[in-house]
């Protein structure tokens, strides 16, 4: 998927802000959230979820490997006055680790489309503080109608199975909710896609 090249129409998608809103209202209620907190956005695109979850957090990092999402972001940032959130041009696993430690990292829409899952949880658990908390949303397991044809990613997870990675890459107190139902028009027909947020502790 060329997101460079949809990142200036991104926000323009009510389906995009309506699932943004949704996953955050989820994370809320979900996991202490604190305006201590130094959280990273991993996927970040244009930033619609961290935008939604701001007023919570304290300093945010919001990471993106696509140039285009990111140009999008630092203009929307600046456009907002916030001085608490940081664009960060990053790829967990082809760049080196940042220094910081989190005490949040949360994705939305962005596991299914790296390859190697356990070393990205890995990866999350080493930026984490100890008894940080991970929040990952992303698609149940579909069919592959959701992206369709060519689309070389994961065609969404099993739960038991991305909750058994979560515990071996060192995380506990898993837990998964439906946090919202995507409708999208497929090859198929209108479709509807659950998504579920997965949260959980390093330990």
């Amino acid at each position: 998927m060329d997101f460079d090249a949809k990142a200036k129409t991104w926000d323009s998608d009510p389906v995009k802000r309506e699932r943004a809103l949704a996953v955050a209202a989820a994370i809320r209620q979900r996991v202490p959230l604190s305006r201590d907190w130094h959280a990273l956005e991993y996927g970040c695109g244009t930033g619609l979820l961290s935008f939604a979850l701001h007023v919570d957090l304290g300093e945010l990092t919001l990471a993106d490997s696509s140039p285009g999402m990111l140009a999008v972001l630092a203009e929307k940032i600046t456009a907002a006055g916030l001085t608490h959130l940081r664009p960060l041009a990053l790829d967990l696993l082809a760049d080196p680790q940042p220094a910081e430690r989190y005490d949040l990292i949360y994705t939305l829409m962005t596991v299914h489309h790296v390859a190697d899952v356990g070393r990205l949880l890995r990866a999350f658990r080493d930026l984490l503080q100890p008894g940080g908390w991970l929040a990952i949303a992303d698609l149940d397991q579909e069919d592959g109608s959701f992206h369709g044809p060519g689309f070389t990613g994961h065609n969404g997870f099993d739960r038991e199975v991305l909750r058994a990675q979560l515990a071996d890459a060192g995380f506990g107190g898993v837990d998964f909710s439906t946090c919202h139902v995507m409708k999208k028009a497929t090859d198929r027909g209108m479709r509807e896609y659950p998504l579920f947020l997965a949260v959980a502790v390093r330990t």
